[in-house]
């Protein structure tokens, strides 16, 4: 038989275990720690308190002052309304093309209900964490790894669309999910700062051919406009040309006829035709005396002598 010492110590004992499993918080890390019922209770803001009557779900306290049943109701759950920023451990990921990538990254998620995140899942924070990082892996080998640095923002978007997908029923939303750094293998990175290079030297090598190209081109049109102005030029000077000559012959034309106007008056005047016949007579000997000078062969006519006939005729 046991003494009656060691069986007090083991109702103690039993008491007290019974008495720290009835205090000990949930294994949920959304839990801000459970107050004590003392019947009046003031629930802060942004913070949700699920409540049990006798072991089953009774109501959830809304911020501010409450009343409850002590012994009887008892606080289980403390449910944090504000947005939880959890970090992803770092994990390998295989891209599309066999590279194999360290990758983390953070996650921004509330609480939406706070019933379903306190009975819908063990362990929130555990189990959203988990599927971050088996979405990751399975978004990162759908993708190449240039894609997985040009398509960051999407791969962002798909895996919080997946999140929010699956925890629907525990009652927690996924604002978003940012990766933090991607680390990828030593030779891999090598080979991407090689081909970096390549391609700037091309883009150098391209707009260098294109700048001797459009250089060959300026000078081109540069030529045609500077043909076309002389041509222009040329053009407007002979335009010019013909129109002053025109108008020259214009004038001269205009000159000619008012002479002949005027020699026509003055022959109709008195003694007009004998100052023609002798005007006539002053040009023809004048012409007379400069016959032989040019040339020894002359053919004259047979009176060249007779002046007076000269001018009649």
């Amino acid at each position: 038989s046991r003494s009656p010492s060691r069986s007090s110590s083991f109702l103690q004992r039993s008491q007290q275990l019974k008495h720290s499993a009835w205090l000990a918080p949930a294994p949920c890390r959304l839990n801000s720690g459970l107050p004590m019922n003392i019947g009046v209770l003031f629930v802060p803001q942004q913070e949700a308190w699920v409540v049990e009557r006798m072991g089953k779900f009774h109501r959830i306290l809304e911020p501010g002052l409450n009343f409850l049943i002590p012994l009887l109701d008892r606080i289980r759950y403390v449910q944090s309304l504000k947005e939880i920023v959890i970090n992803v451990p770092e994990q390998s990921a295989v891209t599309l093309d066999n590279v194999t990538l360290q990758i983390d990254g953070v996650l921004y998620l509330r609480v939406m209900d706070p019933y379903k995140a306190s009975y819908g899942v063990e362990d929130p924070e555990y189990a959203v964490t988990q599927l971050a990082q088996t979405t990751m892996r399975s978004e990162l080998g759908k993708l190449s790894l240039d894609r997985v640095f040009r398509e960051r923002e999407s791969l962002n978007a798909n895996i919080v669309d997946a999140i929010n997908q699956a925890s629907d029923c525990w009652g927690i939303r996924c604002l978003r999910y940012e990766i933090k750094d991607i680390h990828v293998p030593p030779r891999v990175k090598e080979s991407m700062q090689m081909q970096v290079e390549a391609e700037r030297r091309k883009r150098a090598t391209v707009l260098e051919s294109e700048g001797t190209r459009e250089s060959a081109i300026n000078v081109a049109e540069g030529q045609k406009q500077a043909q076309i102005l002389a041509s222009e030029a040329e053009k407007a000077e002979q335009i010019n040309k013909a129109a002053g000559e025109a108008n020259a012959m214009l004038v001269k034309a205009r000159a000619k006829a008012e002479a002949i106007q005027l020699l026509a008056a003055a022959l109709a005047q008195q003694h007009g035709s004998a100052a023609a016949s002798l005007s006539v007579a002053e040009q023809y000997v004048s012409a007379f005396a400069k016959l032989a000078k040019d040339s020894n062969t002359l053919l004259l006519p047979a009176n060249t002598g007779d002046v007076t006939n000269m001018v009649a005729q």
